[in-house]
């Protein structure tokens, strides 16, 4: 009698054939897609005012504390220059989201002929 074993093994790994899918995307040639592209020019209309406003709220709270600080620590000697550094800090928390505001407004309306022509050609039929 023959011991002869013809068989046939394959294993399947969906997360393994993913990962390789993903390394795989990596290295290939980025294809700007119409869609991808509008993403993106929408999310850059807000960067810049997001950056500018973060920046200018972190500098103000900064300066309140340090007005706060020198009202209570050090209040003999520097009592009014604290209120008013904290007074400078209240007024730059406050100025940071109509200044995102305004920032992310301009930026749209740079952008704005852009994003039209992209969505026009997307919702034109095949």
């Amino acid at each position: 009698m023959e011991n002869r074993k013809d068989t046939f093994t394959y294993t399947y790994s969906a997360a393994q054939q993913e990962e390789i899918e993903n390394i795989r995307k990596k290295y290939m040639p980025k294809e700007q897609d119409k869609m991808e592209q509008l993403r993106r020019l929408d999310q850059s209309a807000t960067k810049k005012g997001t950056l500018i406003s973060l920046v200018v709220g972190i500098i103000g709270c900064l300066l309140l504390g340090v007005g706060m600080c020198c009202t209570m620590v050090w209040m003999e000697q520097l009592f009014i220059p604290g209120i008013i550094i904290g007074v400078i800090g209240i007024a730059a928390v406050a100025v940071a989201y109509p200044a995102y505001i305004s920032i992310t407004k301009k930026e749209r309306e740079k952008i704005a002929p852009q994003i039209l022509k992209l969505t026009e050609e997307l919702s034109q039929p095949e």
